[in-house]
């Protein structure tokens, strides 16, 4: 609570009067550490409906607030429940969708032959799917306000770019390319949209 206080830049008074007030309507959990209170979002149906608040509030101040060196890393790539997302994962999902790699399922996403080749080229062996688990679908970037992978083979995928070393992980939840990606993985997604 103090932490978020002085990032707010309100006082703790007020920074615990809120937090009270997400708890008790379910928005956060907290867990108690010694003397301290550690707070996160309830689940990722909540994270999902701040990141569609946060569309909303960013529209027409969109320039503005990527200009820092941290935001413009994370809109590149990120991590974004254990998968990728920013300019990358946006890229990855049309790579995707241009070889005709997915089809929708339900709610969700089916991959095709097609997609099995194509991420075959990335020595990608696909997972088979989990009970109880989202295989695929597809998950608004608030930062590109388009669609990326998500789901069971998007974190399936993701870890597999770490593990082959073309992606490492930087500060907080950004992802930065390595040379290594720059080489063996940008060149299969075809050209970034400009920043």
């Amino acid at each position: 609570a103090g932490e978020l206080a002085r990032a707010a830049t309100v006082t703790p008074a007020t920074a615990s009067g809120h937090l009270a007030g997400l708890l008790d309507a379910g928005l956060v959990s907290a867990e108690a550490r010694g003397r301290h209170r550690y707070y996160r979002l309830a689940d990722a149906e909540v994270a999902h409906a701040l990141e569609a608040l946060a569309l909303v509030a960013e529209r027409g101040d969109e320039a503005r607030g990527w200009g820092s060196p941290h935001r413009q890393a994370l809109r590149h790539a990120r991590c974004c429940y254990g998968h990728l997302a920013g300019t990358l994962g946006v890229r990855l999902m049309q790579a995707l969708l241009e070889v005709q790699g997915l089809r929708p399922d339900g709610p969700g996403l089916a991959l095709t032959a097609a997609g099995r080749a194509w991420l075959a080229t990335l020595d990608f062996a696909v997972p088979a799917p989990l009970p109880r688990r989202r295989y695929a679908y597809a998950c608004m970037d608030w930062s590109e306000r388009q669609d990326h992978l998500a789901g069971q083979l998007a974190d399936a995928l993701l870890d597999h770019l770490l593990g082959q070393g073309w992606l490492r992980r930087g500060e907080g939840r950004a992802l930065t390319v390595t040379p290594r990606g720059a080489q063996q993985l940008l060149p299969r997604l075809g050209p970034l949209p400009a920043a």
